[in-house]
């Protein structure tokens, strides 16, 4: 399966098409949601992982990636495209939605469908990122509740923040708490993440 990086969520309507800034595509986490996947495939001390790494954007490492997911969720592909048959199912309701506006002329209508239409490849690419984006995490969780980690190091980088952001979701949502800081070690700022695993 392939992803590229699509770009900002678009915001779309009967005026025109703009994109919201600070809501970047799920694509340019992926180098990071990586690097904390192949740090935890090293051994490291009993209930601990220390990891500090130089992080590697090549475009390699998304397909590298997407095997390390596979092997955790198998039947990803299909998982995907049945995900973005619902999300594609959406936009045709949207489409509907929009029709049956009584608020909007015909022309304004025409506007927005057509412009909805212009957006659709876009949109379409961006869910896919998304869902594998929530699927690259849902693999780190499980890898660290594989490993019973207590504690992950890294260097801190806005882009680790939201992968270890999500991740705390995640596994909150079963039951397992985690937190994240902001620490200076040694005069470089870095990130701890904790679990409440034993």
């Amino acid at each position: 399966m392939k992803f590229e990086y699509v770009g900002y969520r678009p915001i779309i309507s009967h005026h025109g098409i703009t994109f919201k800034q600070g809501k970047d595509d799920k694509f340019v986490y992926f180098p990071y949601v990586y690097e904390i996947l192949n740090s935890l495939n090293h051994e490291y001390t009993t209930n601990k992982n220390r990891y500090s790494n130089s992080i590697n954007l090549e475009n390699a490492s998304i397909d590298k990636l997407y095997k390390i997911v596979e092997k955790y969720f198998p039947n990803i592909e299909k998982s995907i495209e049945d995900k973005l048959k619902r999300y594609k199912e959406h936009l045709e309701e949207e489409r509907e939605d929009i029709n049956s506006r009584p608020n909007l002329s015909d022309i304004e209508k025409n506007i927005f469908l057509t412009n909805l239409d212009l957006m659709k490849n876009y949109r379409i690419n961006r869910a896919k990122n998304k869902i594998f984006y929530y699927f690259a995490i849902a693999t780190i969780a499980e890898v660290i509740k594989e490993k019973r980690i207590k504690e992950l190091d890294i260097p801190y980088h806005n882009k680790f923040w939201h992968v270890l952001n999500t991740l705390q979701g995640i596994l909150s949502s079963e039951k397992i708490t985690s937190n994240i800081k902001a620490l200076y070690f040694d005069t470089k700022l870095e990130l701890k993440f904790t679990t409440s695993l034993s």
